[in-house]
């Protein structure tokens, strides 16, 4: 692999760097969107049965804010009722989409970053590919204007050119991949916070209503 990157000359160094860290982002994303940390199965369930008789305890609140992101979600809802018993279900709805937000952002992250990598290693690629080709015609002219040409030079233009096409391919390749796979999964789970959270504000409404 070294001595590929060094046939493939300057212009592959930033595609490294590149791909080094979009490998980063990936593990990252991998760890950070795990299910458990996102949304638990039954931590709804669990949540709609402590409050059919009594509303929780801040304490009891702050534990589930801490849980994962859909817990935070789900206790915005509980401290604001907690703090105004009187609030509306509108209220409540208002309260929980403001902390989705926040929640929605952090789940993103990233993801820009990775979009980006996909969308510039083609294009770094295709830099290299232009200093290959510079090279290479420099290769066929001499310094008296005659024609003729460096074979060896000629090759390590022409080595440079694939080199750096080849692998800004197999650094946008990966990452749009990925990018796309942590897109949707950060769609399916916002789209589980905002069925969540409208569960729980129709929830707590009725159990409110004499």
């Amino acid at each position: 692999m070294f001595s590929i990157i060094q046939a493939a000359g300057w212009p592959i160094w930033p595609l490294v760097a590149c791909s080094i860290l979009a490998l980063a982002l990936v593990i990252e994303r991998f760890v950070s969107l795990k299910t458990i940390k996102i949304a638990p199965p039954q931590l709804l369930d669990e949540v709609l049965t402590i409050t059919r008789t009594v509303v929780p305890t801040p304490d009891v609140v702050n534990q589930l804010a801490q849980n994962s992101a859909l817990g935070e979600v789900l206790a915005s809802g509980l401290r604001a009722l907690n703090s105004h018993p009187r609030c509306s279900e509108d209220e409540l709805r208002s309260t929980m989409e403001s902390t989705g937000r926040l929640v929605a952002h952090r789940l993103e992250k990233y993801l820009n970053a990775l979009a980006t990598i996909a969308s510039a290693a083609p294009l770094m690629g295709l830099f290299g590919t232009v200093v290959g080709m510079i090279e290479i015609f420099g290769s066929q002219s001499t310094p008296g204007g005659a024609t003729g040409g460096n074979p060896a030079q000629l090759a390590h233009g022409i080595s440079i050119a694939l080199y750096n096409t080849a692998f800004g391919l197999i650094v946008a390749i990966p990452s749009l991949i990925f990018w796309r796979y942590f897109r949707a999964r950060v769609d399916e789970y916002l789209l589980t916070l905002e069925l969540a959270s409208e569960r729980l504000a129709r929830h707590l409404n009725t159990l409110r209503k004499p």
